[in-house]
């Protein structure tokens, strides 16, 4: 499944700030004001100001909060978490104008906190999915070892893995030496 343009770069900037918890070959770790400005401006987030701790201490929050959406174990429990998010953003969407980029939907004031113009992008980029497709397209990576998150966006609801070519190749390989440690054992 492809979103519009807005959500799909939203759900890029979800993956990305909610993986953003330990560092992997893919993902930048949000440890420093700095390295959150690094991501942000990687998703193309406008910075209005320097990003200060105050700023990564509730991205942080929400970070943790976003992932709790992404585990729920069930619809109601994704919807009430994504509510949550949207209310406490005070998400009230709005079209703005700027000199380059057109028309857009706003879901917070301009001068909104960095956390809160995050929340409410991020969460009706959420609430999207989870209206139109369902909540079962917010993932946790089936890898043993790996926590990242993902949207399933396959036509079938089928993908497993945040990284089909590292998560995904893992699991393959560890299945192959499985299949033949037991034919070992069967044929010894």
């Amino acid at each position: 499944m492809r979103y519009g343009h807005d959500v799909e770069e939203a759900l890029a900037l979800a993956e990305g700030l909610v993986n953003s918890h330990l560092p992997s070959g893919e993902h930048v770790v949000v440890d420093s004001p700095e390295a959150l400005a690094r991501l942000l401006e990687g998703h193309a987030v406008r910075i209005e100001r320097r990003v200060d701790r105050g700023d990564l201490e509730e991205v942080e929050r929400l970070r943790r909060r976003l992932r709790e959406v992404f585990e729920a174990s069930g619809a109601d429990e994704a919807a009430a978490a994504l509510n949550r998010i949207l209310d406490e953003a005070g998400a009230r969407p709005t079209l703005a104008t700027h000199e380059a980029d057109g028309w857009h939907v706003e879901y917070v004031p301009a001068d909104a906190s960095l956390a809160r113009r995050l929340a409410a992008r991020i969460g009706m980029a959420l609430a999207a999915v989870v209206g139109a497709e369902g909540w079962d397209r917010l993932r946790v990576c089936d890898w043993e070892s790996c926590r990242d998150v993902f949207v399933d966006r396959s036509r079938n609801r089928s993908r497993r893995f945040c990284s089909p070519q590292v998560c995904g190749n893992r699991a393959s390989v560890a299945a192959w030496r499985s299949r033949q440690r037991a034919a070992t054992r069967d044929s010894g």
